[in-house]
């Protein structure tokens, strides 16, 4: 069954990310850069001077053991980098053309 891993995280980490997805053996992905958000841990993102920052998020659509891998590399880069901003969900995807 095919999934979705979404990635959203803080752009200051974007490297970070991006090696421990290339670790894992992710090798397609779609990026959204500059996105904002607020999230309870890592903050208010809204790109301007009173809530600076700003998100991106990764989609991975790949095989459920692809998915469980990624999200185990995100939970080890979650515990490294503390209160950062990183996460991670998996979504069914229903359909694929």
């Amino acid at each position: 069954m095919t999934k979705m891993v979404m990635i959203t995280y803080n752009e200051a980490i974007d490297l970070e990310v991006t090696e421990v997805l290339n670790s894992c053996g992710v090798k397609n992905y779609t990026k959204v850069t500059a996105v904002f958000g607020k999230g309870e841990t890592s903050g208010t993102h809204l790109g301007n001077d009173i809530w600076p920052g700003r998100n991106n998020i990764l989609y991975v659509a790949c095989d459920e053991k692809q998915a469980k891998q990624t999200i185990s590399c995100i939970k080890e880069l979650r515990k490294k980098l503390g209160r950062e901003g990183v996460k991670a969900f998996v979504l069914p995807i229903e359909e694929l053309t």
